[in-house]
């Protein structure tokens, strides 16, 4: 196991703080292709399916089992999660700095033993700071932006989803991800995705099948209609032995043919539209207009759906 220590991230912000331009823009900017992707309400639909490749494996799954409010606060933790996660990617350098150390702080605590799944041995160690866990978890997070984004438009040009994921290894330093675990491209993204897919480091453990359900709304008493629909989506996105195993329902044609509807008329939005609340506020904060509160309501209401689509 190789933990990432608070030295090595401070290193990897020094880094970053050396490359960065103009730190009003963070660690990204306007002008980046990841502000682009990142940056609209689409990617959501992505949302279950990156949570559920996180959880499908081990280390990541036995943390939230053990350490995780998600079941007693649903909409707390994803409220927590998504100010960490829009401060990294729009927030000034500092700000983006700040969150990068609360949330290593928080993982730093996170540790534990695992049941035995897969290729991983009852007593397992995990820890939340773990490289592979950690490039795991981002690897999911860039994997699921582009499938959503594919979903939506189309199949993204090879230069355009280059320069995209080499972007996000400057988030993925953001959690001090060594250099020679960050992809230089799409290509060496999709053959590192393909082979831990095809891993024993990759298994869904009862404890992982069981955070799905609830995160479908399949423990309620009655399933929500947003978590038939969540289900529906995520299972469509997920790769089939993986929805398998985590014994999602399959999609119902009908919810095919919406998804596709979806997109002819999410891609005739304007940008104004379908663009992230803190992705906007970025902007105005960059072209000197005041902050507005409507990046934190929405976040609020990003819980709020979570709630409601799990029923808890």
């Amino acid at each position: 196991m190789e933990v990432v220590t608070r030295e090595q991230l401070d290193a990897a912000l020094d880094e970053l703080r050396a490359q960065v331009v103009d730190p009003r823009e963070g660690i990204l900017g306007p002008r980046s292709v990841a502000w682009a992707l990142g940056g609209e309400i689409g990617i959501f639909l992505g949302g279950g399916r990156a949570a559920l490749l996180q959880l499908a494996h081990p280390m990541v799954a036995h943390a939230v089992e053990h350490h995780s409010q998600t079941r007693s606060d649903v909409a707390g933790r994803f409220h927590r999660t998504f100010v960490n996660v829009f401060a990294m990617v729009f927030g000034e350098l500092d700000a983006a700095f700040r969150a990068a150390r609360r949330v290593h702080a928080v993982h730093a605590r996170i540790h534990g033993t695992m049941a035995a799944v897969g290729g991983w041995p009852a007593g397992a160690p995990y820890h939340a700071n773990d490289v592979d866990a950690l490039r795991w978890v981002h690897a999911t997070l860039v994997d699921s932006t582009l499938a959503a984004h594919e979903l939506l438009y189309g199949p993204l040009e090879r230069a355009r989803a280059d320069a995209y994921v080499t972007e996000m290894n400057r988030f993925a330093r953001l959690f001090g991800i060594p250099h020679d675990r960050l992809p230089r491209g799409r290509g060496d993204h999709d053959a590192y995705m393909r082979a831990m897919l095809a891993s024993d480091r990759i298994a869904v453990a009862p404890c992982a099948r069981e955070m799905a359900a609830f995160l479908v709304g399949r423990t309620a008493p009655r399933q929500p209609v947003f978590g038939r629909i969540g289900e529906a989506v995520t299972h469509a996105l997920l790769p089939g032995s993986l929805a398998a195993a985590f014994g999602l329902r399959a999609t119902p044609r009908r919810t095919r043919a919406g998804l596709a509807s979806f997109g002819t008329l999410y891609r005739r939005l304007p940008r104004a539209v379908i663009e992230l609340p803190a992705a906007t506020e970025a902007r105005h904060r960059l072209g000197g207009a005041p902050p507005t509160a409507i990046a934190r309501w929405t976040e609020r209401q990003l819980g709020a759906l979570a709630r409601r689509t799990s029923g808890r």
